[in-house]
C-alpha cells in the first residue's frame, strides 16, 4: 500500500481511458493531514502454522522419518507431508488446504512434539482457515482398502482421498498410472481416468484375483526338496571404532518394548514345551504352495499354526481373555485377534491377524503377507498393532529350538515356535523314520490359567498340526 500526503497540489486527477474528471481540492475538503490511498499489485497470502494433532493412544512425541514436500512446494488438500513414527506405529501427515509450503519446523530423525507446529504452508486468505484443525492424519488402512489397492503384489500409493474417490466410483486403482512421486497416483490421475472411460466401469476387487490352476503343458517350479545347510553369514555394516562411548535416547518400537516388557514381567509366567511331528504339514504345504503362488500369495507354515491356535481356543477361551489391572474381572474376547511377532529393522513388533475364527488358511496367508510387506517398510498402521488377543513368534525363521516368550500385557498367552528340523523317530512299531520336528515353548498368566489347561490347549492344537486333515472337520 503507497501512502501519499495532499499538500500542494491545487487539484488532483483521475486519469481514465477515455475521460478526464478534475476535482477542485477544496471540494474533496483534505487538509495536510489527510491521507490518499492507492493499492498496489501485493501478495494476499496467509502463513498457517500446521501443528502436529492428537494421533491418539496416549502418544505425545514421534519422530519424523520422511518429507514428502519441501519449501516452496505447492500443496493440495490430502497431500502427503510426512511420515511420522511412534512408538507403536507410523503414521502418514497429510494436508488440508491448498498453498505454498514455507517452512518445516523439523529436520529427518528430529522428535516432533502434539501441539506444536510441523510446517508453515501460505494459503489463500480469501478462503476461511480453521487454526485448531491444522494437520490431519491419514487413518489406518484396513485390510479391503489395501486389497483394492494392491492386486498380485503390485502396490500402489495413494492418499486415503483418492483411494475413497476410486472406490466410490468402483475404479482399480491397479489399472491407474501414477504421475506422483514415486507413482504415487494423485486425484487428477483418477479424474483423467474416469474421463476416458466411455463404458461401465468395473467393480472393485476386494480379494486378490483367481487365476485358474496351470494346464497340463505348463509346469511348475519344484521347490528344492534337500536344503544345503546355511552357514550364518555377518551383516555387511561399516565398523567405525571410535574410542568413545555413545548415548542415544530410547524411542520408537524401542520405547514401547520398554514401557510393556516392564508391565509384562509383574505377571506370574507359566511355562510349557512340546515338540510337534509336522511330516504331514510339510508335505501339505509343499502342495498347496504353488497354487497359493498363482493367485500371487506366499504360503508359509504360520498360517497353519494360526488357524491351528484358532480351532483351539474355540474348546479354551480362557486362553483368549484378558484379566483387570486388579484382578477381579476376566474379559472373554469374542475375535480372535492372533498376533506375529516380526523382526523388523525398527525393532520388535507385534501386527496381529484380525478375527481369525472365520479366515481360511488362505484368508490369514493374505494377511500375512499384507503385514510383512508393511511390517518391512515400517508402514504399519495403529489398527494393525493394537487390538491383538493371543501371540505367536515364529523364533525359528532366525535360528533355535526353544524359547521363553514374555506374555503382551493384556494378554495371558503367548507361544514361541522354533525351527523345523530333520530328526530320527520311533514309530508304533518301534522303526526309525526321518520326522520333521518343530519345539514350541508356552508361556501362560499362571494367575488365571493352571498347567492342565495349557497342556490340554497344546495338545489340540499339536494334534491338528500332525493331522492336518483333521482341520477340515472344524474349519470355519
Amino acid at each position: 500500500v503507497c501512502i501519499h500526503r495532499v499538500r500542494s497540489c491545487s487539484s488532483i486527477r483521475f486519469i481514465k481511458s477515455k475521460y478526464v474528471c478534475v476535482f477542485d481540492k477544496s471540494a474533496l475538503k483534505f487538509s495536510h493531514q489527510q491521507r490518499l490511498f492507492r493499492t498496489s499489485a501485493v501478495s494476499c497470502g496467509q502463513i498457517v502454522q500446521f501443528k502436529l494433532s492428537d494421533i491418539g493412544e496416549g502418544i505425545t512425541e514421534v519422530t519424523v522419518k520422511e518429507w514428502y514436500i519441501k519449501e516452496g512446494d505447492s500443496v493440495s488438500q490430502f497431500d502427503s507431508i510426512c511420515e511420522v513414527q511412534s512408538d507403536k506405529a507410523s503414521v502418514t501427515i497429510t494436508s488440508r488446504y491448498d498453498g505454498i509450503i514455507r517452512k518445516l519446523h523439523y529436520s529427518i530423525d528430529d522428535i516432533a512434539f502434539v501441539g506444536k507446529p510441523l510446517v508453515d504452508i501460505e494459503i489463500d486468505a480469501s478462503k476461511g482457515v480453521a487454526p485448531e484443525e491444522d494437520v490431519v492424519e491419514t487413518p489406518p488402512m484396513s485390510h479391503e482398502e489395501h486389497t483394492h489397492q494392491e492386486i498380485k503384489g503390485h502396490k500402489t500409493l495413494a492418499t486415503p482421498a483418492v483411494r475413497r474417490l476410486a472406490m466410490e466410483n468402483n475404479i482399480k486403482l491397479s489399472e491407474v498410472v501414477g504421475t506422483g512421486k514415486d507413482n504415487r497416483i494423485l486425484k487428477e490421475d483418477i479424474l483423467n481416468y474416469l474421463a476416458k472411460q466411455t463404458g461401465a466401469i468395473l467393480p472393485p476387487s476386494p480379494k486378490a484375483e483367481i487365476v485358474p490352476p496351470f494346464r497340463k503343458t505348463e509346469t511348475v517350479p519344484a521347490a528344492p526338496k534337500d536344503k544345503a545347510h546355511k552357514i550364518p553369514v555377518p551383516i555387511s555394516r561399516p565398523i567405525a571404532f571410535s574410542g568413545k562411548d555413545k548415548t542415544e535416547p530410547v524411542t520408537g518400537f524401542q520405547k514401547a518394548m520398554v514401557k510393556t516388557m516392564s508391565a509384562a514381567l509383574k505377571i506370574p509366567h507359566f511355562g510349557y514345551c512340546d515338540e510337534i511331528d509336522l511330516t504331514q504339514l510339510v508335505q501339505l504345504r509343499e502342495e498347496l504352495k504353488p497354487l497359493a503362488e498363482i493367485r500371487g500369495v506366499k504360503l508359509s507354515f504360520m498360517p497353519f499354526f494360526i488357524k491351528a491356535a484358532s480351532l483351539g481356543l474355540l474348546q479354551y477361551p480362557i486362553l483368549n481373555a484378558s484379566l483387570d489391572e486388579n484382578c477381579q474381572n476376566v474379559t472373554y474376547k469374542a475375535s480372535h485377534n492372533i498376533g506375529v511377532a516380526m523382526d523388523t529393522e525398527q525393532g520388535l513388533i507385534v501386527p496381529n491377524v484380525k478375527n481369525v475364527q472365520v479366515c481360511s488358511v488362505f484368508d490369514i496367508a493374505v494377511e500375512l503377507n499384507r503385514l510383512q510387506s508393511l511390517g518391512s517398510a515400517g508402514q504399519l498402521g495403529t489398527s494393525d498393532l493394537t487390538g491383538g488377543t493371543f501371540t505367536l513368534s515364529n523364533i525359528g525363521t532366525i535360528g533355535g529350538t526353544y524359547a521363553k516368550p514374555v506374555i503382551l500385557p493384556p494378554e495371558v498367552a503367548i507361544g514361541a515356535l522354533g525351527k523345523i528340523q530333520v530328526l530320527p523317530r520311533f514309530n508304533g512299531k518301534g522303526e526309525v523314520f526321518k520326522a520333521q520336528i518343530m519345539n514350541v515353548s508356552w508361556s501362560a498368566d499362571h494367575r488365571i490359567i493352571d498347567g492342565a489347561t495349557m497342556a490340554r490347549f497344546s495338545n489340540l492344537w499339536k494334534s491338528y498340526l500332525e493331522n492336518p486333515a483333521s482341520m477340515l472337520l472344524d474349519l470355519k
